[in-house]
């Protein structure tokens, strides 16, 4: 009789709204050509729901990543010994983010809790704290906090608070720029929902990075026929000096 009851009013009660993301990009695939300058990709999506959301929830909020490929990363101190600057101590971290972006729509502070940032890796510090970092020098901490400077004025990191727009608890989109220093390979782009500081849903899509033309024939053949480059780089060089000096004899007389 009870456990009838309960059945009941189970169903008595309104169902908690599943929502899910349905996202897109305007484009999956950028191409490095000799002219490249950087890219600008819009990030857009939709919030879907199979009920209305409950009045007795917090806010909807929106974070989008965009990650690149990760590679070692050492880091260098320069002190000042005998009056003369030299690289005196270094830390070296396993894997770090050639790029990264976070968009969202309000303070992280705000809309993400701890728990969930440690869960989901989504912030600058969070991606690169939760890699291995070799003992090899005092105060480990001052050496990531030097990669995350110089890398965000460098616009490799960027923390975009505020720039992801939301209309009507459903639509949202954001511009991300990519800088002209892209490194080759897949950019993971990951968009969640957040409510009460807790992703709710989440979302992975991959933009494809990848040289064309001649700057691919370049490092093609650097990577497969390196004495074949640098051959070919020295006939250049000499060919370039010599251009160069028969102009300035041309302009002096």
């Amino acid at each position: 009789m009870i456990r009838a009851m309960v059945v009941l009013l189970a169903l008595a009660l309104p169902a908690a709204a599943q929502e899910v993301i349905v996202a897109g990009m305007s484009q999956n695939r950028v191409s490095i050509t000799a002219d490249f300058d950087g890219s600008e990709i819009l990030i857009y999506g939709a919030v879907k729901r199979d009920a209305p959301p409950p009045e007795d929830v917090g806010a909807l909020e929106v974070i989008v990543t965009v990650e690149g490929p990760s590679t070692p990363v050492a880091v260098r101190r320069k002190d000042r010994v005998v009056g003369i600057w030299i690289n005196n101590a270094s830390v070296r971290v396993d894997s770090a983010p050639s790029f990264y972006a976070v968009a969202t729509t309000g303070p992280l502070d705000h809309i993400l809790s701890d728990v969930d940032n440690l869960r989901y890796g989504i912030t600058i510090e969070r991606m690169i704290r939760a890699i291995g970092i070799s003992d090899e020098a005092d105060q480990a901490g001052e050496f990531v906090l030097a990669l995350l400077r110089v890398r965000t004025n460098e616009g490799r990191y960027r923390v975009l608070e505020g720039k992801v727009e939301l209309t009507e608890d459903t639509l949202f989109r954001t511009d991300v720029v990519l800088p002209a220093n892209l490194t080759e390979g897949e950019y993971k782009v990951r968009l969640f929902l957040l409510r009460d500081k807790r992703v709710i849903a989440s979302q992975e899509r991959v933009i494809g990075v990848r040289k064309e033309g001649l700057e691919r024939f370049v490092f093609n053949l650097a990577q497969e026929q390196p004495l074949i480059y640098g051959l070919v780089s020295l006939v250049l060089a000499a060919l370039a000096g010599w251009g160069a000096s028969a102009a300035f004899r041309l302009i002096r007389t």
